[in-house]
């Protein structure tokens, strides 16, 4: 956000003002103000550095980051539910009530049909369901735009966390490895009313 510069009226009255003003620190100099109707300098361009075909870069990380992984973003989502049962929940303790598994299916199968599974086990009064996604396949198939891995995996969270699903979702991570780690979810769901 840019500031807005002082106009010459404005400038005026904060200069009567700080006249008027006893400094906390008589022994130190007064700031500098801007003379009115000048413009600040501007800042001198950066300097582009130049680049020979074939050399190493420079090894520094460029200035932004992208988004990171699935398992990294579901990690830092806040705690919705009971922190002990969150605990048993990731020490693979709980006892899924449900599961669905949506390996082979298409992105317009799996959707459906997931949404069917989770408002039916919240009618049915489940807490804890099962989502097995698979990590999906290790291939790309060498187009200029890259395929990310597991097309479902990466899906599902977003699909749990709009509507219809998002109002029976409690919380959503990754499962334990004995149910199936990378490639499932937990999916705890709200009480059913």
């Amino acid at each position: 956000m840019t500031r807005r510069r002082l106009r010459p009226d404005e400038l005026d009255l904060w200069r009567k003002v700080a006249d008027t003003a006893q400094p906390l620190h008589p022994d130190r100099p007064a700031p500098k103000l801007p003379a009115i109707g000048k413009d600040r300098p501007k800042p001198a361009p950066r300097p582009v550095e130049k680049f020979d075909l074939g050399a190493r870069s420079n090894g520094k990380k460029p200035g932004h980051d992208v988004l990171p992984g699935l398992p990294e973003r579901l990690a830092q989502a806040p705690v919705k539910m009971d922190r002990k049962a969150f605990g048993k929940l990731k020490r693979g303790k709980l006892a899924p009530e449900g599961k669905i598994d949506l390996h082979g299916k298409t992105l317009d199968q799996a959707h459906p049909a997931l949404t069917r599974f989770i408002l039916k086990a919240h009618a049915d009064g489940k807490r804890l369901v099962l989502v097995v996604t698979g990590k999906g396949k290790d291939r790309d198939d060498g187009g200029p735009i890259p395929v990310r891995l597991g097309v479902l995996r990466h899906n599902v969270p977003h699909w749990l966390s709009v509507p219809p699903l998002a109002q029976v979702v409690l919380q959503v991570t990754e499962a334990h490895l004995k149910h199936g780690g990378g490639g499932a979810y937990y999916v705890y769901l709200r009480r059913a009313r």
